[in-house]
């Protein structure tokens, strides 16, 4: 079986006034992100329509990978734990490479 690539978009709906503050969180998330193992890329947006809205892309080598990601402490705290509560939406949409 060939292990595939799992990429994830990630849609965060900012709230009125928190975006600098979100994004410097990010910036923590993305450093820490790219340091772990199976961590293809971390890429972060702000989408053109809506000046409040950041889409972020991210790659893993394959599912146990992103499995780690979504574990680790960095995310844990800083994304469920302090930007989570900064959000008006959040929408995560996991894809595999075809």
């Amino acid at each position: 079986m060939k292990i595939k690539p799992i990429y994830v978009f990630a849609k965060w709906r900012v709230k009125n006034g928190q975006f600098d503050h979100v994004l410097e969180l990010l910036n923590k998330v993305a450093t820490k992100s790219t340091m772990e193992e199976g961590n293809l890329f971390f890429k972060a947006g702000r989408c053109n329509q809506d000046h409040n809205t950041i889409i972020v892309f991210e790659g893993y080598r394959d599912v146990e990978a992103q499995n780690r990601h979504q574990s680790t402490d960095h995310v844990r705290k800083l994304v469920v734990g302090q930007i989570v509560p900064l959000l008006e939406e959040r929408e995560m949409i996991l894809t595999t490479q075809l």
